[in-house]
């Protein structure tokens, strides 16, 4: 089986400059807990989840640290910082989206969008055609499939 056999197609977007509340309200209204992030083209630029949205409401987490003689060594560096601070401070999708997007082919297997989907810790992948969002299929999808 594919993932065009069980991928939903009508995907709920937002464009790259939708605002935090806009984004909220879409997922509120929908039933959704993320929501694919599109450019002035249709085209797949990231994705925001109810996650990204948390670090509106959440203290950027502090870096690991020790200090020595007065010296501060970051011994995990500080990009969870920096990234969470970005959130905290962001107004747009483009702003609180994650960039990197996991996205498959219609013709991608479902068994290989599972494995994704647990190795990665992600519960929805887009599927792309040409850079364009055609389906999504979330966690539920392929659970549904144990059903029938």
């Amino acid at each position: 089986m594919k993932a065009k056999d069980i991928m939903v197609q009508n995907v709920i977007t937002v464009h790259r400059n939708a605002t935090i509340k806009d984004i909220a309200k879409v997922l509120i209204d929908h039933g959704i807990s993320g929501v694919p992030v599109v450019d002035d083209a249709d085209a797949l630029v990231g994705i925001v989840s109810e996650g990204d949205l948390l670090h509106k409401e959440a203290n950027p987490r502090l870096p690991d640290y020790v200090n020595i003689l007065g010296a501060v060594i970051y011994y995990n560096g500080v990009e969870h910082y920096r990234e969470d601070f970005k959130k905290l401070m962001a107004g747009q999708a483009a702003d609180i989206m994650t960039k990197k997007v996991v996205s498959v082919s219609e013709e991608t297997d479902i068994m290989d969008i599972a494995q994704l989907m647990l190795e990665r810790g992600i519960k929805r992948v887009p599927v792309v055609k040409d850079g364009k969002i055609i389906g999504i299929i979330s966690r539920a999808d392929i659970v549904k499939l144990l059903v029938n």
